[in-house]
C-alpha cells in the first residue's frame, strides 16, 4: 500500500531535456548513430569530426528525427590544442560521449610504429584530453554537484579479451577500461558518472570491410553466441540509458553489448 512513508517506486526517465552533449566521431558510425539517439531523447548534440560533409549529414538525420538543431564543430581530436579550445567554447556541458577510434587489424609482428604510434594517439591519447576537457567544461557549472554529469567512453569487447590480430587495439581499449574506471571514482563526488560501453563487431560499412572474407566472418559468428553482428541501434540504447537519470547510481560500469562473446 502507497503511503508517505513507502511510495510506489516509479521508473526513472530515460529522456535529457535540456541537457547539451558533446559526440565525437559524430560523423559516421557508431558516433553518428549516438548523437541521433542523444537528439531523440531531448539533447542538444555537438557533433565533433575531422570531415564536414559527414557532420552535416548528421546534424539533418537529427533534424529528420526531430531533435534539436545540432552543432557541427569540425576538430581533428588528436590536435589537442584544437579540441581544448572547442570544447572550451562551448556555453556548457553535460554529456560526453567519447567515441572517436581507430583500428588496424594486423598480426602482432607486423604492426608498424606508424600504425602504433596512430591507435594509441587517437585512442588512448585524445580520448584522455577529450575527457579532461570536457570534465573542465562541465566543472564550470557551479551546480554541478546538482546537476551531475555524464561521459560514455566508447570501449569494445577487446577491452576484456585478447583476440589475433589486434594487440594494439586490445591494448588501448584495456587503456578505456582503466581510465573508466579511474575517473569515475575520481569524479563521484562532482555526481559526474563515468561508465564504457563495449561493442562487439557492429554491422557498419567499416566492420564490412574488415569482414570482408566468409572465413573471417564464419570466426566471427563462431565467438558470438547470439549469431548476429550488434546493430548501430543496440549500442544507441546502451549509451543513451548510461547517461540518463535512470542510471543515475551506475558509475564505473562497462555495458557489453557483445552478444555474449565475453561470457565465454
Amino acid at each position: 500500500m502507497n503511503t508517505a512513508a513507502n511510495p510506489i517506486p516509479r521508473l526513472p526517465s530515460f529522456r535529457l531535456d535540456n541537457k547539451v552533449a558533446l559526440v565525437t566521431g559524430a560523423g559516421t558510425g557508431i558516433g553518428a548513430a549516438v548523437a541521433i539517439g542523444l537528439a531523440e531523447m531531448g539533447a542538444r548534440v555537438a557533433l565533433v569530426g575531422r570531415t564536414q560533409a559527414t557532420l552535416e549529414q548528421s546534424a539533418a538525420a537529427i533534424a529528420a528525427v526531430g531533435g534539436a538543431s545540432a552543432q557541427v564543430i569540425v576538430c581533428d581530436v588528436t590536435d589537442a590544442a584544437a579540441v581544448r579550445a572547442a570544447i572550451a567554447a562551448l556555453p556548457r556541458l553535460d554529456v560526453l560521449i567519447n567515441n572517436a577510434g581507430t583500428n588496424f587489424p594486423e598480426a602482432f609482428v607486423d604492426v608498424s610504429d606508424a600504425h602504433l604510434d596512430a591507435m594509441i594517439d587517437l585512442n588512448v591519447r585524445a580520448a584522455f584530453v577529450v575527457a579532461q576537457a570536457a570534465v573542465r567544461k562541465m566543472l564550470e557549472d557551479p551546480s554541478r554537484a546538482t546537476l551531475g554529469g555524464a561521459i560514455v567512453n566508447m570501449s569494445s569487447q577487446m577491452g576484456h579479451v585478447g583476440s589475433p590480430n589486434r594487440t594494439v587495439y586490445c591494448m588501448t581499449k584495456h587503456a578505456i577500461e582503466g581510465l573508466t574506471k579511474a575517473m569515475a571514482v575520481e569524479l563521484a563526488p562532482q555526481r559526474i558518472r563515468v561508465n564504457s560501453v563495449g561493442p562487439t563487431f557492429t554491422d557498419t560499412p567499416l566492420v564490412r570491410r574488415v569482414i570482408d572474407t566468409p572465413a573471417k566472418r564464419d570466426f566471427l559468428m563462431a565467438k558470438i553466441p547470439m549469431g548476429e553482428m550488434c546493430r548501430l541501434e543496440d549500442i544507441m540504447a546502451a549509451t543513451v540509458y548510461l547517461v540518463s537519470p535512470a542510471a543515475a547510481m551506475v558509475t564505473s560500469a562497462h555495458l557489453l553489448v557483445d552478444g555474449g562473446w565475453t561470457a565465454q
